[in-house]
């Protein structure tokens, strides 16, 4: 491991390790060429939040590991998609990271939410803290299902970011909730606090008060995460057209998920290669400066990216958008709809209007920390994600 840093210390860009190809190469939304804009994708890639293991960071819980390495891929990938997140929020899908250039306090701001120390926002200790309501002890191995749960429940603490987090389960993603989610006039941090009356009594969820229909309804940024199980030990080669469209959405959060048992944060694809982030890598914890300035050099990756084989990559994923707008949303949706007509592309999950009658909601659970109703909450954060339906032709 110790090799392995230095290696990434020192090693530059070498460009010959990007395939040579006219194929066109997909990073979160933005399409590129490898002949003409080699260096484009790797300051892109260089400029995402890398997230690995780390050692010797303040003992988690007080008594706890004090390193995440071999446990902690999946919530440093959970960490990754997140941060890609708060970086279209508050820095914008077109930020560049460049070493040794002085950034704005925004991103400073965005990278101390994932430090690792108990007070930030999406920290390890957060995640692997809020975990153990999930049923999952420190240190155990998260599904990607798992994470994306842990940090729904952390994002309501996050009023920085003041962000909607939506998980789409049972493969249906159903517009109408995700309206009522990104539309509410004030924070509602789970439907139990806006009990569902009858829609005449309500007005986005609320009582309906004198001029409230004249406020303009303000749309708060979504986060949608959406756990899929694309085959039983290995993926179903029909959803590969349907996985890769969505790294060509501006939309693109990118795909948590990986091998069995080592977890990547997928972030696009070149021909039949996904390109991802690796956090398999122990790095000493970062503590800021003197100066209270935070060193970041290691929360970028400096040499090209990781590739592997699409038909590698292990069934169970969650796939992540970003909506700034509600036209982003809008336009989200038109996109699916548009897929859905591709062929040879399976659509690997539904988008309905609204939520259909035999569906249990989510929602409706209170996913406050302190929810002492954990056999109603398992059976929609599954430790290993084995709940999943199963998706077939």
């Amino acid at each position: 491991l110790f090799l392995a840093t230095l290696t990434y210390d020192t090693l530059r860009f070498e460009y010959e390790d990007f395939p040579e190809t006219k194929e066109p190469v997909w990073i979160l939304g933005r399409k590129y060429s490898v002949c003409t804009e080699k260096d484009e994708i790797l300051l892109d890639v260089t400029s995402r939040l890398w997230f690995t293991y780390r050692k010797n960071f303040p003992a988690i819980g007080g008594t706890g590991p004090t390193s995440d390495t071999g446990w902690g891929c999946m919530l440093r990938c959970g960490q990754m998609i997140f941060a890609q997140a708060l970086v279209c929020r508050h820095l914008g899908r077109d930020w560049r990271w460049i070493k040794g250039k002085r950034q704005m306090d925004n991103y400073f701001n965005v990278l101390n939410a994932f430090i690792d120390k108990k007070d930030s926002y999406y920290s390890i200790h957060q995640i692997a803290q809020m975990g153990v309501g999930e049923g999952k002890s420190i240190g155990q191995w998260y599904g990607p299902n798992t994470v994306a749960q842990v940090l729904k429940k952390l994002a309501t603490f996050d009023t920085w970011s003041s962000l909607a987090v939506h998980i789409a389960m049972d493969n249906t993603v159903v517009m109408e909730e995700i309206r009522r989610l990104c539309q509410s006039p004030s924070p509602c941090a789970g439907a139990a606090a806006c009990p569902a009356l009858e829609p005449d009594v309500l007005y986005n969820g609320y009582p309906e008060e004198p001029g409230l229909r004249d406020r303009p309804v303000l749309w708060k940024p979504l986060v949608l995460l959406i756990p899929l199980r694309l085959g039983l030990t290995e993926i179903n080669e029909a959803y590969i057209q349907t996985l890769k469209h969505c790294f060509m959405m501006p939309q693109s959060l990118g795909v948590i998920g990986g091998k069995p048992n080592s977890a990547h944060y997928f972030i696009g694809y070149v021909g039949e290669e996904l390109i991802y982030l690796d956090p398999h890598t122990t790095q000493p914890a970062v503590e800021p400066g003197d100066s209270g300035c935070l060193p970041d050099d290691t929360f970028h990756c400096q040499h090209p990216p990781c590739r592997m084989s699409i038909a590698e990559l292990d069934p169970s994923i969650a796939v992540g958008f970003f909506c700034n707008t509600e036209a982003d949303f809008n336009d989200w949706c038109q996109q699916i709809k548009k897929l859905a007509l591709v062929r040879g592309a399976l659509p690997m999950f539904e988008l309905v209007e609204h939520q259909p009658s035999h569906f249990s909601n989510p929602d409706v659970l209170n996913l406050t920390p302190d929810s002492s109703d954990a056999d109603r909450l398992e059976r929609f954060f599954d430790s290993e994600d084995e709940d999943f339906e199963i998706l077939s032709l």
